[in-house]
């Protein structure tokens, strides 16, 4: 090539970046503070660390936006949880590899010797690994071991008796853990295999890590993605179904097996949480993300430049009873531009009250409701004037549900909100459109109703009094869809307090 041509290919790219740019900053459903990568595809978090000071994501990548072509682990690392830095790709397929069609899935963990680890599935070979020793964690070196734990082959020992799939791996009693997706449910519902090593490369197989339970999940949901942590006096296993998204279970450990207790969904019909991981940071604060998919269609995705969006960083704790409950990290009121707010407003029954001076497309609200005798109670996001585009926030006390009313969300044709079904063609039959996702959410008699709201641009984050939390995509088309109103039905309420604060971008 002469340096002609060079010149030219480079200026090339530079009008490209440029385009790129000026599309992004254009585009009125890019978030403006949600973690993004900075283009193409992304999907499920994988490994998460918190390393020197910095908070580390990993997460599934495609620089050249084919959604599941030669997968890599995306980079980006933050010193406060909003204001993040991408990085190289740490990890990419080796063409003769055990990752040579791609490196799905898997965790992170700090090795005996305190080396940061990550362990991953190597399509197709098998649990393969990777460790790195600069303190950004930007060069990674795959072990020449790998896969330490090979796929089984027809014919092998071990084929029949397990797969492997998305791993996660930790420390407990000076051994090595890691479970894996368990991912053929065959109508038996979610499952882990369990591994056992003293040293990360020579494993045993122990067991199926739990079993799950017919009135918790469904039968063809399987473990994908799969996170073993400890939580307060209990372990908690954060996983997501490729039939129903995000979802956990808290319970105990007994002879290395794990037994649930509660069970709870963080993703319903509708929603489309689908690839959580956590980390512990230095102040023992378990530290939540999620991926958030697109319901745009993939063609309309390739045009964009860019696809997934991470959920704000939460907390995770146990609260009274052994329950979880659910925090936006603090870090995030750095954002907080400027202050507007509301006292002691009556809701008449069956009516709708627009709120004056409040409304925006980045936004955070905290809102304080007493519902009195209302049946429903909650307020309206992206409004139009007219309400031809809106999103429905409310509490619905009879049916004891957190609700997000997505029916006038948008006015685009193509966005059809759906039951979340990730990849799993045979099951096509059972997508059917919803018009509304709703948590599981009661409020204890006399007790306020308190929203926390994040709203950015395509993505709407609803928090209920430190126990549940519903996430939505929306589309909205109107470039006046920005008010905000409250209402109540069956019965009158009064909203004692509602703050607002328009958030400043965290990127150009």
């Amino acid at each position: 090539m002469t340096a002609g041509n060079q010149i030219e290919r480079m200026e090339a790219s530079i009008r490209a970046a440029g385009d790129l740019a000026t599309a992004f900053a254009r585009d009125p459903h890019r978030p403006a503070y949600h973690f993004i990568p900075p283009a193409a595809w992304m999907n499920d978090i994988n490994g998460a660390l918190f390393w020197k000071g910095r908070y580390h994501i990993f997460y599934q990548y495609n620089p050249d936006g084919a959604y599941w072509h030669l997968i890599q682990w995306g980079h980006a690392s933050s010193i406060d949880l909003v204001h993040w830095v991408h990085h190289p790709v740490a990890l990419t397929p080796d063409a003769d590899g055990p990752d040579r069609k791609g490196c799905y899935s898997g965790g992170a963990l700090v090795s005996k010797e305190g080396i940061p680890t990550l362990i991953y599935y190597g399509n197709p070979d098998g649990l393969c690994l990777a460790r790195s020793s600069d303190d950004l964690l930007i060069k990674w070196t795959k072990d020449p071991g790998n896969p330490v734990i090979p796929q089984p082959a027809a014919g092998s020992a071990d084929y029949g008796r397990y797969t492997i799939h998305d791993p996660c791996g930790w420390v407990a009693n000076g051994l090595y853990y890691a479970a894996v997706n368990k991912s053929d449910p065959q109508g038996q519902g979610d499952a882990a295999y369990l591994f056992r090593s003293t040293d990360l490369r020579a494993w045993d197989f122990v067991d199926l890590f739990y079993q799950s339970r017919r009135e918790w999940t469904e039968g063809e949901e399987d473990c994908a993605v799969p996170d073993f942590f400890p939580l307060g006096d209990r372990h908690m296993l954060l996983f997501c179904s490729h039939l129903q998204g995000s979802q956990y279970y808290i319970g105990q450990v007994r002879s290395e097996l794990f037994y649930p207790e509660v069970h709870g969904r963080m993703s319903w019909e509708g929603g489309h949480l689908g690839g959580p991981r956590t980390l512990l940071d230095a102040n023992g604060r378990r530290v939540f993300f999620d991926w958030v998919r697109e319901l745009r269609g993939d063609e309309r995705e390739r045009a964009s430049g860019w696809s997934g969006v991470m959920t704000v960083p939460r907390l995770l704790s146990l609260g009274p009873g052994g329950h979880l409950q659910i925090d936006p990290v603090p870090e995030l009121e750095v954002l907080r531009l400027d202050d507007r707010r509301h006292e002691s407003i009556d809701v008449p029954a069956d009516s709708e009250v627009a709120v004056e001076g409040i409304g925006g497309d980045c936004l955070e609200l905290t809102v304080e409701i007493d519902p009195r005798e209302a049946r429903e109670v909650g307020l309206k996001v992206w409004r139009s004037p007219g309400g031809e585009e809106e999103t429905a926030v409310s509490y619905d006390a009879a049916a004891s549900v957190l609700r997000v009313d997505v029916t006038r969300s948008s006015l685009d044709q193509e966005i059809r909100y759906t039951r979340y079904r990730r990849s799993q063609p045979h099951l096509a039959e059972r997508e059917q459109y919803v018009s509304a996702q709703e948590g599981p959410f009661e409020l204890a008699p006399g007790e306020p109703l308190t929203l926390r709201i994040f709203l950015d641009r395509s993505i709407l984050e609803v928090f209920a009094n430190r126990r549940q939390c519903v996430t939505q995509r929306i589309y909205p088309t109107r470039t006046d869809a920005v008010g905000v109103s409250l209402f109540a039905r069956g019965g009158a309420a009064r909203v004692l307090s509602l703050q607002a604060w328009p958030l400043a971008p965290t990127r150009m």
